[in-house]
């Protein structure tokens, strides 16, 4: 379980975070919403390390990272896998390469044979065949999304943390890599965190949904409780479009 603990951060007069508490859990895609300037990004860069939270906890299974040190910060950073807003693929590796890549930061106990029966394990996860000495330019975005997932699961993390995962694909697609991530998150039991603005992830794998407004928690339930809430933020960001407002009526 990944938990928040009334976490808080400011830009100097800019508060981002005020108090977020709430709790993440393995085997659920966990879902953070809420409009620009809400906080969903400072969270999850908190969450992976990449920002320093001024006040409060967050805990990987009990372990702090705010108050451990580097040693173990380390370990947990082992744990943790990440799709980054437009897969982040290396453009001179190749698609073997770049997913090897986390192995050859932290698998140094493995042989190449083992890495590359690895890789090809989660090129089969991800349904890629045959692209192993491809580049990333030579792939749509929807495979090079794919690629982002297999080198994000090489390692087997407890972890895995997806920021706007849909950003930029067609709809089709979209659903296409909402469905893997949630069979991966059943398969691995991982505790999958995503941040996304994509109302139709919401609705297909929104199993444990927090609201960010102004800084804040604002509301929190699943893609079932969402439909019927009378929180008036949560409606204008979900019913934002005048076809949804259609249907919703």
């Amino acid at each position: 379980m990944v938990e928040l603990q009334n976490i808080q951060k400011r830009f100097g007069e800019n508060e981002v975070l005020k108090g977020i508490s709430t709790r993440f859990e393995p085997g659920k895609t966990n879902l953070i919403i809420g409009g620009s300037g809400s906080g969903k990004t400072v969270i999850m860069k908190s969450m992976v390390g990449l920002v320093s939270i001024d006040a409060g906890n967050i805990l990987f299974d009990g372990r702090s990272i705010v108050q451990l040190n580097e040693k173990v910060h380390r370990e947990i950073r082992k744990d943790i896998g990440m799709l980054f807003q437009g897969s982040a693929l290396f453009d001179s590796l190749t698609i073997e390469e770049n997913i090897k890549f986390p192995l050859n930061m932290f698998a140094a106990d493995m042989n190449e044979k083992e890495k590359l029966d690895k890789v090809n394990h989660c090129l089969e996860k991800v349904n890629l065949t045959n692209v192993n000495n491809l580049f990333p330019s030579e792939l749509s975005g929807g495979m090079q999304k794919r690629v982002g997932i297999a080198r994000a699961i090489v390692n087997d993390p407890k972890y895995l943390f997806c920021d706007e995962p849909n950003s930029g694909l067609d709809p089709k697609t979209a659903i296409v890599i909402d469905q893997l991530i949630s069979e991966l998150t059943k398969d691995l039991n991982t505790i999958t965190i995503i941040n996304t603005h994509d109302m139709n992830s919401v609705m297909e794998i929104g199993e444990q949904i927090i609201f960010l407004f102004e800084g804040k928690k604002w509301w929190e339930g699943n893609n079932q409780s969402i439909l019927d809430t009378d929180n008036k933020e949560v409606n204008e960001l979900i019913f934002a479009s005048k076809f949804l407002e259609k249907l919703r009526s």
